[in-house]
This record gives C-alpha cells, structure tokens and sequence, in this order.
C-alpha cells in the first residue's frame, strides 16, 4: 500500500547499518605482513598484499577462529563452508584493482543483537558477517581534505590486507537512538570476546548507515542513502538525524530521494552527495580462484565454543547481582570496555563492598573529569589502585564523598599517592565523636533563634534548619567532619 503525502503525513526511518571491524590478529588476511596500526607508512608490505604479479594468498587460520567467535556471540548460522569472491572496483589505496571479498556464501548467516533503549528493548536481526580484506588509506593533502580541492594525495598499503569482518544488519533499527544503542553493543560484544580493539577513532570499527523513510503504515521502503565517515558514536547518532530530516524534507516537497552515497561532515553538520550507490551487479563478483572454500573442521568449531567468554548481557547480570549496582550503572561499565577494566582491577584489589562507590566514582568524577580533559581511560595519572584505596577510605569513614571527589579530580589530573595526597590536601576526615559534638554545641549555640523554631516546625521546615546546622557544622570543621555524625548529633540534640 502506497500513501498520498500530505502536510500532516507522518513518517518513519528504517535503517541497516553495516559496520566493518577489522580483526585484531598478529598479520594480515592473505600474507604474513604485520597487522600494526600506527607503523610508518608502506613498511608492512610485501609482494602478496601489494598484488605484485605471480603472488597468492594465503588464508590466515586465525582470522576463520576470529570469525567463529562472531558467530557465536551473534547466535549465527556458520554453513558448512563458505566461500571467497572478488569484488571489482578501482580506488587508488587499492593495490589489486579488486577487493578479495564474500558475496552470497558467507562464513555467517542470519544472527541477531538485542539492544536495550529508553523505549525498551529491541532485538535487531543481524543478515550476515563475511571476511574481507581492508584496502589501503589515502591522504588528501589541502584544506579540505578530500580529493575534491586537494593539492597532492598520499598512499599508504600498510592496511591494503588487514583482515575485516563486515557485519550487516537487517533494516530493524528505526532511530538514531537505535543505531547509537546497537553500534554501541556490538562494540561491547567485539571487544569481550578479544577479536578487535573497536577503536572507532583508528578506523579499526568503521559503521555505514542506510538509511529511508517512509509514511507510517506504508509497507514499501523508500529510496535509501548510504551515509559514510561517521567515526564516533556522536557523528553516527548526528548524521541519521540530518539524513532523516533530509529526506522527509525532500518526500514531503515532492522531489525523489536519490539512491547514493553521501558523506558525512562533522563540522558542517550534514551530509552532502559523493557518488551513486552501486548494486551488486556492479561489482561483477566471481568466485576467487586462487582460494579454497572455507570448510571449519568440527574440532575447530567446538575450540571455539567451549572457549568463550563471558559476553555483555551476561557480565551485566552478573554485576547487576555481584556488587549490587544498578542495570543503568552496570550498561555504562560494559559498553565502555576500558572503563569497565578500569573499575574491575580496583574492585578486585578493594573487594566487592567496594563496588558501588567504585562503579559510582568512576563514572561521574573519573570518567566525568576524563571527558573535560580528553584523555582516555588507559593514558591518564590515575590507577585502579588508587580508586580502590579512595573508595577504602570512605568505606572506612575516614574520607567523606565530597573530598573524595576532590581527591579522584587531582588524581585524573596528576595521579600520585592516595595517602600523601590524603595529608598533602587537607582531606583527612574527622570521625572523633567528641570533637564533632563540640562543633555542634557551637553552632546551636550560636544560632539559638534558628534551634528556638525547631520544637513547631512542620517536616520541610525541620529539613530546611537540618541542612542548615549541617552546613555550618562542615564549614566549622573546614570540610572535614564526618557527615553522618554530625547529622545524627543535630538530631540527638535537637530532639524529636
């Protein structure tokens, strides 16, 4: 059934993402180059992978068990066998002319991720994951930096080989919120499960969204657009939300949606035509002579199986029951891996009375002051060690939660030593009865009209003058008394 646009028609997206991961093994798919990001330019190469005449490959065994723990971690079909096809198309940073690629026989078929959002939780259908070599990597030297208004372009083979799985969704996601969640998860699983780094900001996971719109109720797709260059999950969620805007703007104007390749800018905001979209045909893909069918033994299967992790829905549950933290807390953790290896080591040296506060420090101070200063999790001063000595300490009281805060922001930002910081700034907290209840006769004494309005005072009022001595008793002691002692003498004093 095919709707009549009008003003006050409503439309929906659909979208299918197609994320390329490259496989974090020691060489490249076909030859025995090093698979090294970061290397100087066009020194892991060799005849093989520069397509240099009378070279074949050879297939990296490792890459096939990479691509099994896909399959598993994804519920995937994985035939049989599967089978190696090139797929013809020329850019520059491709030495073969040809990209050694799988087309309708797959390493896995029909998986599936099930992603949770604020709408609730979703499971995306997954068509297929397939082994592909990665080309090289172009330069475009000039301003604008892309070929169009370049001065020179460079070429760098050292990726031209790097082993790739391309995952491909089925057109289930609906929004930009979707697409974050699921990129999101997948990433999660990838990473558990030790067969990418998922650096999106290295190109090691590259995601390409297709996107369409259509009226509400309306059962036919619409002309979809490829979108490219997304390389964080901000870019990814901004740039569905301007295509989908884009071409509900177009449908409802009466102009056709063009069936191509847009580029994603994130300066600019929007995207912006690059080519029209190739079809399958226009590949001309045929079966790769110089390669064997893929045919995983049983005992590679069952390696395999036997030997997989703990997978995120899983360690979320886990976490969820073992240091009793919220679902929402425990999400955050698995879906940032670094993170969550950040705040395991410190419950591990701490123990788990430590997990909560770990979990809560790391999320909102340490990852909180990380975002200010755009350091990553691995490179900054502070240590797991020294998050679960500062969560030691407010466990035992003798650091309140406000100066613990303080601590964990000096340590993001210099690192050191928790206990000659501890003295160095003053953060020692007071927990001696005696000298608090001094500090809370002062006070009272000194605000007698205010403890005068406690005995007719309602609830609110009551919490309003407690916050009130409280605050006066903590500036007393320059931030260092213990606040549930000060809080339980204010009572005491005050009475019922």
């Amino acid at each position: 059934m095919t709707i009549t646009i009008s003003k006050d028609t409503q439309f929906e997206a659909v979208i299918g993402l197609e994320v390329h991961v490259e496989l974090s093994t020691a060489t490249k798919l076909f030859c025995g180059c090093a698979n090294d990001f970061g290397s100087d330019p066009n020194t892991n190469v060799c005849p093989v992978c520069m397509a240099l005449p009378g070279s074949l490959p050879v297939l990296n065994e490792r890459v096939v068990e990479f691509a099994l723990r896909i399959g598993e971690a994804l519920d995937f079909d994985v035939p049989t066998q599967s089978v190696f096809h090139r797929k013809n198309y020329f850019y520059p940073d491709m030495p073969k002319n040809f990209q050694t690629s799988q087309y309708d026989q797959p390493i896995c078929m029909d998986g599936k991720l099930e992603i949770q959002t604020s709408e609730g939780t979703k499971v995306i259908r997954i068509e297929r994951a397939h082994m592909e070599e990665d080309t090289g990597k172009s330069t475009h030297v000039g301003s604008s930096g892309r070929l169009h208004g370049a001065d020179y372009s460079l070429v760098d083979y050292n990726r031209a080989g790097v082993p790739l799985m391309e995952i491909v969704s089925r057109p289930d996601i609906s929004s930009s919120q979707e697409a974050r969640a699921y990129v999101s998860e997948l990433r999660a699983v990838l990473k558990s499960i030790d067969v990418s780094d998922v650096k999106m900001e290295e190109g090691s996971m590259r995601v390409d969204a297709n996107v369409s719109v259509r009226p509400v109720g309306q059962e036919q797709l619409g002309i979809r657009a490829e979108i490219k260059n997304m390389n964080s999950l901000r870019s990814l969620g901004r740039a569905v939300d301007f295509e989908i805007a884009r071409q509900i703007a177009l449908v409802k104007s009466g102009e056709p949606v063009i069936q191509e390749t847009r580029h994603w800018d994130e300066n600019a905001g929007k995207t912006s035509s690059m080519r029209s979209k190739e079809e399958a045909n226009d590949y001309r893909y045929f079966p790769e002579p110089d390669l064997v069918p893929v045919v995983p033994t049983d005992d590679m299967r069952e390696m395999v199986h036997s030997s997989m992790p703990e997978l995120p829905a899983q360690k979320r549950t886990r976490l969820v029951d073992d240091w009793n933290i919220s679902d929402s807390d425990a999400r955050t953790l698995v879906s940032n891996p670094e993170l969550y290896e950040f705040v395991q080591v410190a419950v591990s040296i701490g123990g788990t009375d430590i997990a909560k506060d770990a979990t809560s420090f790391a999320i909102i101070e340490v990852a909180g002051e990380l975002n200010e200063k755009g350091l990553a999790i691995d490179v900054a001063p502070i240590t797991s060690e020294n998050l679960a000595q500062v969560c030691t300490l407010v466990a035992n009281a003798e650091l309140s939660r406000n100066q613990a805060k303080t601590l964990l922001g000096y340590l993001v930002d210099r690192g050191g030593v928790v206990s000659s910081l501890v003295q160095e700034l003053g953060l020692k907290q007071v927990s001696d009865t005696g000298a608090l209840e001094a500090i809370v006769d002062e006070v009272l004494a000194q605000y007698s009209d205010d403890v005068a309005q406690w005995a007719d005072a309602d609830e609110g009022k009551r919490k309003k003058l407690q916050g009130f001595f409280m605050g006066k008793c903590m500036a007393q002691s320059k931030g260092q008394g213990n606040p549930q002692i000060f809080n339980s003498l204010i009572e005491s004093k005050l009475g019922n």
